[in-house]
C-alpha cells in the first residue's frame, strides 16, 4: 500500500476506501454463476485443491472453524461434516450475495445446527480473541484491501494450537507452464465470464488481481510477520495455486 491511502484494483490504482466497493461489486456481478465459473476456469480442478485443504486442516470432530470468503460453501460444507454436532462453523463473506448464495446451498443439502453465518470484512473479524482451532481463507485473500491487517486480525482470533490455511492463485513455478497460464488469464478467460455471465471486466480483473497477489514466499514471510510458526505451502498444479499453512504456538 502507498503513502497516498490508493492500493491496487487489479491493476489500476484506487484509493483504499473505494476497493471493497468495487470487489463487493464483481461478486454481485458474478454471484448466481459462481460455482458454475469455477467448473469452467479451473476445468473442475478446483475441487482437488480444496480437497486438498481440508485433508491437511487437521479439523476434527468438536472443533470450531472461521471460514473466510467462504463464497458458496465447498470448505464449510465439508467441515459442518468433519466437526459434527458439537463443533461450530461459521461461514462468512464480504458480500451479502455471495453470503445468500452459500447459505441458500448449505440449506437446500440440509446442513443445519453447527453453521453460522456473518458478514464479515477478514481485515475486521468481529470474534473472540484465541476462538478458532482452525481459520481458512480460499481465493479471498487477494481481494482483501490490506492483506497484512487481515492476516494480523486471523492470529488474533486463532487459539493457541490452531492453525490458520490460506487456498489461493499463486505463482507458476515451471516457464512455460507461465506463458500458458498467462494467455489463458488475458486471452480465453474475460471471454468466457463473457459468456456466461455477461461480465468480461470481472474476469479481467480477477486475472489482474491474481497478478498482484503476493508470491509462495512473500505470503509465508507476512504470515511470520503476523506471529504464525510452522509455516509452510503447498504448490497446486505446478504452483498456479498454493495452500498456505501455519500455526500459532
Amino acid at each position: 500500500m502507498s503513502d497516498d491511502k490508493t492500493t491496487h484494483f487489479g491493476y489500476e490504482q484506487v484509493n483504499v476506501e473505494e476497493k471493497a466497493g468495487r470487489v463487493r461489486a464483481v461478486f454481485d456481478s458474478v454471484a448466481n454463476k459462481y460455482d458454475l465459473m469455477n467448473d469452467l476456469m479451473s476445468f473442475g480442478v478446483h475441487r482437488l485443491w480444496k480437497r486438498h485443504t481440508i485433508e491437511i486442516s487437521g479439523v476434527r470432530r468438536g472443533q470450531r472453524v472461521l471460514d473466510l470468503a467462504a463464497g458458496t460453501g465447498d470448505l464449510s460444507a465439508r467441515f459442518s461434516g468433519l466437526v459434527g454436532p458439537d463443533g461450530q462453523v461459521v461461514f462468512t463473506d464480504i458480500n451479502a450475495a455471495m453470503l445468500e448464495q452459500g447459505r441458500e446451498r448449505m440449506l437446500d443439502e440440509g446442513r443445519v445446527g453447527n453453521l453460522q453465518y456473518a458478514q464479515v470484512d477478514a481485515q475486521y473479524l468481529p470474534f473472540p480473541d484465541n476462538y478458532f482451532d482452525c481459520v481458512t481463507i480460499a481465493f479471498g485473500l487477494r481481494n482483501v484491501t490490506d492483506k497484512q491487517k487481515a492476516l494480523d486480525a486471523i492470529f488474533r482470533v486463532v487459539r493457541p494450537g490452531g492453525r490458520m490455511l490460506v487456498l489461493e492463485f499463486s505463482k507458476p513455478t515451471i516457464k512455460p507452464l507461465e506463458k500458458i497460464y498467462d494467455f489463458y488469464s488475458f486471452s480465453l478467460l474475460p471471454k468466457i465470464g463473457k459468456l456466461v455471465t455477461n461480465d468480461e471486466d470481472s474476469y479481467r480483473y480477477l486475472a489482474e488481481s491474481i497478478r498482484m497477489h503476493p508470491d509462495q514466499e512473500t505470503l509465508k514471510g507476512m504470515m511470520e510477520h503476523s506471529g504464525f510458526e510452522r509455516c509452510d505451502y503447498f504448490n497446486e498444479t505446478g504452483g498456479v495455486v498454493a495452500i498456505h499453512r501455519g500455526y500459532k504456538l
